[in-house]
């Protein structure tokens, strides 16, 4: 990864050398206004959804009037800039290079418990012939697994769904409390599905650690949302 610090964001390498692929995971202080102000970036029309932590993944082929509700976005049409909001959930960013198809994912633990990531990669193949072979997958900050406390509900609900719990570590002092591998989980949930791990990244920094970033389970209600984005141009 590689942080442009005048634009407040951070950036994935390998996926600046799909052509015409912008993308970007932003830091607690970049807005969405700052698009407004890059010239280039004025083709583009900002499509953001109203997040419910679902499983619910939109398939955008008609540019959308409104916010659409769910967690996920998946479209080939140019000059849209996908945008996930969070403050400790993974917000995870895919193209495939091959078809020129993208998607931007919100990874919170219930839609990580109902798989909503590998549901995205199975909707690339069906609905636009992806291959996952041909996936770049980029997974940006969240909070990390030695800060991630769940309690035994949450636990429950992933072994319902016959998750491994290996991404769970019991907390050494709090009885019937977790440490949650977010990033872990969907980075497995991916690998199952198909995709390379060696075409997976990650910018490996803890939310709610690093005070460049926003984070609910520090700040509260004080929180924002840090904003993660990737579109296309012809």
């Amino acid at each position: 990864m590689k942080q442009d610090s005048s634009k407040d964001f951070f950036l994935i390498p390998r996926m600046e050398e799909v052509p015409h692929l912008l993308h970007g995971f932003g830091t607690g202080r970049w807005k969405d206004s700052d698009f407004k102000r890059r010239p280039e970036w004025k083709d583009f029309k900002l499509v953001f959804l109203n997040q419910i932590h679902s499983d619910i993944i939109q398939i955008i082929d008609n540019v959308p009037r409104e916010n659409l509700k769910g967690d996920a976005m998946i479209t080939d049409l140019p000059f849209l800039l996908l945008f996930i909001k969070t403050a400790d959930c993974l917000p995870v960013l895919v193209v495939d290079r091959v078809r020129r198809i993208i998607a931007a994912v919100h990874c919170g633990w219930k839609g990580s418990s109902k798989r909503i990531l590998q549901r995205v990669i199975q909707r690339m193949k069906e609905h636009y012939g992806c291959r996952s072979s041909s996936l770049l997958v980029a997974m940006g900050p969240c909070i990390g697994s030695e800060c991630y406390e769940v309690g035994e509900d949450v636990f429950q609900i992933f072994k319902k769904e016959d998750h491994a719990g290996e991404f769970f570590r019991p907390h050494p002092l709090r009885r019937r409390k977790y440490f949650l591998d977010l990033k872990g989980v969907n980075l497995s949930q991916m690998v199952s599905h198909g995709v390379d791990e060696k075409n997976i990244f990650s910018i490996d920094s803890c939310t709610h650690c690093d005070e460049n970033f926003l984070s609910f389970r520090r700040d509260k209600n004080k929180a924002g949302r840090m904003l993660s984005f990737i579109g296309m141009s012809l």
